[in-house]
């Protein structure tokens, strides 16, 4: 065979293979655009789907914080009101089965009110999530670490103002920690970061997920968005959890905190308008509404106290208190029920 037909066939054998590696090469590189595609979907919605129940949560949690810190704040006005009284009984501690609550003591009460009312004075230029990290770690614990002592040495109970509040907030900030109440960092030092909240939460397994880049390579981004999108629906699992029961603590501490305010208003009308205090003066029907008024500041004092929040390890998800959560909850329903009865 002629020599530059030789050629020329090598050429044309080439040419064909040249096409049919073209093509291949074009197919794999539209199976990459599209795996980065279905990636960068998959990453997407999971970052988005993390972002509203975060938003959701932490809204919540800092919902029920602030209420109980604005309950515990109150407690200072309650003192005032029954030590006006004279002659008044020892008022007990209320005891049943499975159901111990402390017994009247105005000092811890002012103690514990001076304590939230510093904290609420920081949550109005706080991050999300600082009030939620408060209902986390137990309210009643978290204001009396924060009415401790100041970096400074001062006792923060002789401070005032801005001075008090800083004060309280960078104490809380190491303080809750110590006192096992969930581990909230809530110190005004470390209030920064778009997942402040979850951060606070959920605990350490968290989070790069709103950061995270996708890697160049598309098989690779692949898997990393499905571990962003396995992390996040353990963490929305997570969130759905404590949102469900820190919603029933929350409709179950307004109950209790209608009642009392009631009660409240009644003995704060007794005392101050129409200047009743002694005790011999009351009414079997005053004498009650006050009894009453003391066993409710002593269940909203402990359910408080409740730290909603589990911390486990650094590694670990924290857990959802559910079994404080439904004891508080119990309590509180038979307390009411004691009280509807005798009303």
């Amino acid at each position: 065979m002629p020599l530059p037909l030789i050629i020329g066939g090598i050429a044309a054998v080439a040419g064909v293979a040249g096409v049919g590696s073209g093509i291949h090469g074009g197919i794999k590189m539209k199976d990459a655009s599209d795996t980065m595609k279905l990636a960068q979907t998959k990453q997407e919605r999971a970052v988005n789907l993390f972002n509203t129940k975060n938003d959701t949560t932490t809204e919540l949690m800092d919902a029920v914080g602030k209420q109980e810190l604005e309950i515990l704040s109150t407690f200072d006005d309650f003192s005032d009101i029954i030590e006006k009284i004279q002659g008044r009984p020892e008022f007990k501690a209320y005891k049943r089965e499975g159901i111990d609550l402390p017994e009247y003591e105005a000092e811890e009460l002012k103690k514990v009110s001076a304590g939230a009312g510093a904290l609420l004075g920081g949550l109005g230029g706080a991050a999300a999530g600082t009030a939620g990290g408060v209902a986390a770690a137990g309210a009643t614990t978290s204001a009396v670490v924060a009415l401790g002592t100041a970096s400074t040495g001062t006792a923060i109970s002789t401070l005032s103002g801005a001075a008090a509040t800083n004060a309280a907030m960078a104490a809380l900030g190491g303080g809750s920690i110590a006192a096992g109440g969930g581990g909230m960092a809530l110190g005004s030092a470390v209030l920064t970061g778009a997942t402040l909240g979850a951060g606070l939460l959920v605990g350490g397994v968290i989070i790069n997920i709103t950061g995270c880049k996708l890697s160049d390579k598309a098989d690779e981004a692949y898997l990393q968005a499905k571990r962003t999108e396995q992390e996040v629906n353990t963490i929305v699992e997570y969130f759905d959890e404590l949102t469900e029961a820190a919603t029933r603590f929350k409709d179950s501490l307004t109950k209790v905190e209608g009642i009392y305010k009631k009660h409240l208003n009644t003995i704060d009308h007794i005392v101050n308008f129409e200047e009743k205090t002694n005790w011999d003066e009351f009414t079997d029907k005053e004498k009650k509404a006050t009894e009453n008024a003391v066993l409710l500041v002593g269940l909203m004092y402990m359910m408080c106290k409740v730290n909603l929040v589990l911390k486990q390890e650094e590694e670990e998800m924290n857990k959802v208190n559910k079994e404080g959560i439904d004891d508080a909850i119990g309590d509180a329903e038979e307390v009411l029920n004691d009280i509807t009865n005798v009303a």
